[in-house]
């Protein structure tokens, strides 16, 4: 086992502990950073591109029919095949954080569409599932698995915020295990299928998880009721038959006492487990060999590699499977860096150099590790670490495309996150799509008093179709404050003044005036 330092980058503090990795035919791409994203990568996801030492990232694109994809963090991830053979694959994404600390219970499925040295492009789809739907949680797993020329997914173990009705002023946000409930999932109809199976007695959170055809091994994990983790070892098989499915636990011996611990594979049947904790105020140093046989597993005790220094004695540390028997562990940079959040990463390659070398990975693998913030736990306790799950090598990509943090304008400030008003409320770590136009940026119109200036049309209370309306129309929008300003500054339009006809005098009730002759008419008539 070898352990190789990672140089330092400019953009680390992206990478914090939450996030995942996914592996594409073995180009690694980072899933999950820190806060909402920014212009520079709309979709929140990069390609890691390692060179000489260097980590570098570069955006990455979403198709056109793809659906939002919010930057999850500590979510559940794993391959998806159409079989066991397959090469072609796809990633299923469950749960996990929001930016805001809400929690998510909507599941997406995330493929390659294309990749090239300059552009790679995903599409990601929601499904929509019925039946007994898992709750929202984090630290949890999702394994697939295969029986009968079948195959579904399942869900086990996480934690979730308390129910409302159990919650007090002091403990508003604090975190319960969820259920130990097994969720089976058919992707195929799109509905899941809870079970309550008697072996498992108390939830789990941030355990170990190895998947082989029909049967999940589950080891260590963390239990938050009575603050524990367990030394069992379970094995859960699925049986898909023409009728309903069946589940069994059966709990081994020769488990480990372990929470957020790393797997990787390192062969056809052989897993190395690393890292991970044995209590909330130690880390676990030792490493271990798991092989899978049909029908079995066996745990076995491997050397370690020849820690550095700063590993062994900083206080937390966290990293995931980088895929073909590597592995990527970080600890935090405290005051040795000038960024506060920057950290330190190694490469752990746990194979020999004449191992490494192409291997498909037909076991599925999902280790989750911690979930809380720092500031919300103690030393130790399953909160600091990310999951990684990809390959660490040089990739093709072209260095002009790479992003680079240093060079992302201050958004809070310029562009989409500006102040538009005084009751502007739209902030780049808390805003979340409002109209079903926005993907990853607030619609935006522009007001046209003086020079003009930008506002959010949700500051503005536009509704949806107004703003399509504005959008389309050509004419002039002026904000909230403008509007009455702009009317009593416009310059009144100019009145055509019609000619008005002289109206007739209205005729006086005719009176007969007899004249002279008339009388003399009158009377001659009157007595001929």
């Amino acid at each position: 086992m070898a352990l190789q330092v990672v140089s330092t980058i400019s953009n680390s503090s992206l990478l914090q502990p939450g996030f995942s990795l996914l592996n594409f035919g073995g180009h690694v791409f980072f899933f999950g950073q820190k806060g909402w994203p920014k212009r520079s990568c709309p979709t929140g996801v990069f390609l890691l591109d390692i060179k000489q030492n260097e980590l570098k990232m570069k955006p990455a694109f979403f198709s056109k029919d793809s659906c939002y994809l919010p930057p999850l963090r500590y979510p559940a991830l794993c391959t998806l095949r159409g079989n066991v053979e397959s090469d072609e694959y796809q990633y299923i994404i469950h749960g996990g954080k929001t930016p805001n600390n809400d929690l998510s219970d909507k599941i997406y499925i995330m493929s390659l569409v294309s990749k090239n040295s300059k552009k790679t492009t995903f599409q990601c789809v929601e499904k929509d599932l019925g039946g007994d739907v898992p709750e929202a949680r984090y630290g949890h797993t999702i394994n697939v698995v295969h029986s009968r020329g079948k195959s579904m997914s399942v869900i086990f173990g996480g934690r979730s915020y308390t129910p409302l009705a159990q919650r007090t002023t002091e403990r508003w946000n604090s975190v319960v295990d969820c259920l130990p409930s097994v969720f089976l999932v058919d992707f195929e109809f799109g509905c899941c299928t809870s079970y309550i199976l008697p072996e498992l007695q108390e939830g789990l959170s941030f355990h170990v998880s190895v998947a082989r055809n029909d049967t999940i091994y589950i080891l260590g994990g963390h239990s938050l009721q009575n603050n524990t983790r367990s030394p069992s070892l379970y094995k859960l098989k699925v049986d898909l038959p023409l009728g309903s499915p069946a589940v069994t636990c059966t709990i081994l011996p020769g488990g480990i006492s372990v929470s957020s611990a790393i797997v990787t594979q390192t062969g056809d049947t052989e897993f190395v487990l690393v890292g991970g904790y044995q209590s909330d105020t130690q880390k676990r140093l030792a490493c271990n060999t798991i092989v899978l046989e049909d029908n079995k597993i066996e745990i076995v005790e491997r050397a370690s590699p020849d820690w550095t220094p700063d590993i062994k004695h900083c206080r937390m540390w966290f990293g995931c499977d980088m895929g073909k028997g590597s592995v990527l562990l970080g600890i935090p940079g405290a005051n040795k860096q000038l960024i506060s959040d920057a950290n330190y990463f190694y490469i752990l390659r746990c194979k020999g150099a004449e191992e490494d070398k192409e291997e498909e990975l037909t076991a599925q693998i999902c280790s989750q590790t911690s979930t809380e913030d720092a500031g919300d736990s103690t030393p130790f306790e399953d909160s600091e670490e990310f999951c990684f799950s990809a390959e660490a090598h040089s990739f093709d990509v072209d260095d002009t495309d790479t992003y680079n943090e240093d060079d992302e304008e201050d958004e809070s400030e310029t562009g989409y996150w500006i102040t538009c008003c005084a009751s502007c409320n739209i902030d780049i770590n808390t805003w979340v799509p409002f109209y079903s136009t926005e993907l990853n940026k607030p619609a935006m119109i522009l007001c046209s008093s003086g020079a003009g200036h930008w506002v959010h049309a949700q500051c503005m209370d536009l509704s949806e179709s107004m703003l399509l309306r504005l959008s389309e129309a050509n004419v002039k929008y002026f904000c909230n404050e403008h509007v009455d300003l702009n009317k009593g500054l416009q310059t009144p339009k100019k009145v055509v003044h019609l000619k008005k006809q002289p109206m007739k005098p209205l005729r006086k009730k005719a009176t007969m005036k007899l004249t002279t002759p008339t009388k003399k008419s009158f009377l001659r008539r009157l007595f001929e």
